[in-house]
């Protein structure tokens, strides 16, 4: 998959890339990032790229035709190699809030341009020209949109076959399953008094699939009841199957528990009758 990230700073994207997972994957040719200086686009003499903002208010604003012909210049290069243009991603805290179903459909992208803005952002004319469409990290400002691009780069990366080491890890992550995960645990088994719990240990695989989902839904409610409240009714089998699943065990425990009983009533009884 190819990345392009049009900003005025592409040393902050080129430095993070070369690190740990996404570093291995973009040398494995399994991710491409291309981090496209903005400023080499505008005709302006002295390298500007802002200007203030008609109507007045605090601080610059990036103008349209420095980020309209970068992007240009790389949607031509992409419909060169693939035939069409790219989606645009605009980063902004107005956006549609970044979600994991929204990384798994960029995911399917052969191309994103991701775009960074600055100062006050970029001119509302170059964003209707390029199509650009605006996507949030969250309900926050920050100075500019390259640590934005860089998470969602990170999402998006791990959907791709083979970034991940473990082709399993990314279908257990939060969220996949509309659900958080579940807690893991790893060497020793007991840590300044903590055991792992027995389960884990057990070898029994379903046993152990049946804990980490009653787990999920636990910390889910507990911690996000809205992610809980939209897996309830995209997932009603999930919980159904759930529920009859604790019955069962409600019941095999009560069956359990009249055998111990009926056990201990019948030896007091040998031993009264001994007496």
């Amino acid at each position: 998959m190819f990345f392009h990230v049009l900003t005025l700073f592409p040393d902050m994207i080129r430095a993070a890339m070369g690190e740990s997972i996404l570093g291995r994957a973009a040398g494995r040719g399994l991710i491409k990032v291309d981090a496209v200086d903005i400023r080499s686009f505008t005709e302006d003499r002295h390298g500007s790229v802002d200007d203030y903002t008609y109507g007045g208010g605090a601080g610059m604003l990036m103008q349209a035709q420095p980020v309209y012909d970068c992007c240009s210049f790389v949607q031509a290069g992409i419909r060169e190699r693939s035939g069409k243009n790219a989606r645009v991603l605009y980063m902004s805290p107005r956006g549609r809030v970044f979600d994991q179903k929204m990384a798994r459909e960029f995911a399917a992208e052969e191309d994103l341009i991701l775009l960074c803005g600055h100062y006050e952002g970029v001119d509302a004319r170059a964003l209707e020209e390029i199509g650009a469409e605006e996507v949030s990290v969250g309900d926050f400002v920050l100075t500019g949109g390259e640590l934005p691009a860089l998470v969602i780069i990170d999402a998006v990366s791990r959907m791709i076959p083979g970034v991940l080491g473990n082709s399993g890890s990314a279908d257990t992550d939060s969220f996949m399953n509309g659900l958080l995960e579940y807690p893991q645990y790893s060497r020793p088994a007991v840590w300044r008094g903590r055991e792992v719990p027995a389960v884990l240990l057990s070898g029994d695989h379903a046993k152990v699939d049946e804990w980490r989902l009653e787990q999920s839904i636990q910390i889910t409610r507990e911690l996000r009841p809205d992610l809980f409240a939209r897996f309830e009714a995209e997932h009603p089998e999930i919980l159904e199957e759930r529920r009859k699943r604790l019955e069962r065990q409600r019941r095999s425990e009560e069956r359990r528990r009249r055998r111990e009983q009926r056990k201990a009533d019948k030896e007091d009884q040998t031993k009264r009758t001994d007496e």
